[in-house]
């Protein structure tokens, strides 16, 4: 009798990622003088999010020789150069008005960039784009475009400069900064509704999805025949930095899952939600987490045209029990209280009504 050696079918290999930012460090003045500093750069929020929700993953970063956290992913250490840093100045007498105040945000120092040998060998479902300091240079951007099957970028690292005597940061257009010839080969490109002033949306929805998040009222997407704004989530703000870059989080790992557009939408604003309710980097109860991943798959099952990975055309239509997906979630929510946890950060609320990415990051 012959023994049938073939083996059992296997569930396929989690989709696989490339993230590529500097972690930093910020210090951040109110009314000039240092209140807080803090592990910062997009990496670390967005790093939490995928970790959480158990998205493998290849962080790509550099630091200096003070760098002073310790992180699950080891950077690149440059030993010759210091970590970036960013200070960022609030002065709470202004902008009484609208309820926020004025900031004025510096790259004191820079690490070095991320060049493209820097980069893993290899190919990756996903790639993200994430600079704060002007870290991602095009040819980075152009191999991550190569061996990744998808890529999204924030726009903060196309788009930012630094004065040439004290690094006070500005926005350039989209077309001056050297990378507008990459936006047909990118996948999605999110802007906060500062940045979104800096780009033509209706000529780069063409290209690619353009997601502009609007803090406390969620977020919209575009893209080339249609667009939709997604529901936000209740939250009580206490420190609005990383926000954005936990809702870039919390997109991609919707995406990876298998979610369609308007889905994954809602979970980065949920993350974005929780991550304006505490101080600093956010930390995520594992019961919160097994919660969010439970209602994943359940919203999953009920798409009749999921993604089943982002290397295929996206589905912008809202699925059945898109509003009971968001219900859902927002219950996860009242189940767990965040406590403001002792941190670096000290500062209570840079603007209410504001978003920032860190590091600080509009």
């Amino acid at each position: 009798m012959v023994r049938d050696s073939a083996k059992p079918p296997q569930p396929p290999a989690p989709r696989r990622g490339l993230v590529a930012g500097n972690y930093c460090h910020d210090v951040l003045f109110r009314d000039g003088a240092a209140v807080a500093e803090s592990l910062g750069g997009a990496v670390s929020f967005i790093a939490a999010v995928l970790d959480g929700l158990s998205i493998p993953f290849d962080l790509v970063s550099k630091v200096g020789r003070d760098f002073k956290y310790a992180t699950a992913r080891r950077p690149i250490a440059a030993p010759d150069r210091e970590t970036t840093l960013f200070h960022a100045y609030f002065d709470s007498g202004s902008g009484e008005e609208d309820g926020r105040e004025d900031r004025v945000l510096k790259r004191v120092c820079s690490c070095d960039p991320i060049a493209p040998s820097d980069l893993p060998e290899g190919k990756f479902d996903f790639g993200m784009a994430v600079g704060v300091g002007g870290e991602i240079l095009v040819e980075t951007l152009e191999r991550m475009i190569e061996i990744c099957e998808v890529v999204l970028v924030d726009i903060q690292a196309l788009i930012r400069v630094f004065d040439g005597v004290d690094g006070t940061v500005r926005l350039v257009e989209l077309k001056e900064s050297g990378f507008y010839h990459l936006l047909p080969r990118i996948g999605f490109i999110k802007a906060s509704s500062e940045e979104v002033a800096y780009m033509d949306v209706e000529e780069v929805r063409n290209w690619c999805c353009v997601v502009v998040t609007n803090g406390k009222n969620g977020c919209t997407l575009y893209w080339r025949d249609g667009e939709m704004k997604i529901e936000p989530f209740v939250a009580s703000e206490v420190d609005p930095t990383g926000a954005g870059d936990s809702f870039l989080g919390g997109l991609v790992a919707g995406l990876v899952q298998g979610l369609t557009v308007p889905d994954a939408a809602l979970l980065g604003n949920f993350f974005g939600s929780l991550t304006v309710a505490q101080v600093g980097l956010p930390k995520y109860e594992l019961r919160l987490l097994q919660g969010v991943k439970d209602e994943v798959e359940r919203q999953k099952m009920q798409c009749v045209h999921s993604l089943n990975g982002i290397n295929i055309e996206p589905k912008f239509l809202k699925p059945a029990g898109h509003d009971q997906f968001h219900a859902s979630l927002s219950a996860l929510k009242l189940q767990f209280k965040y406590p403001i946890h002792d941190c670096p950060r000290e500062l209570s609320s840079p603007g209410k009504g504001t978003e920032h990415s860190s590091a600080l990051s509009a």
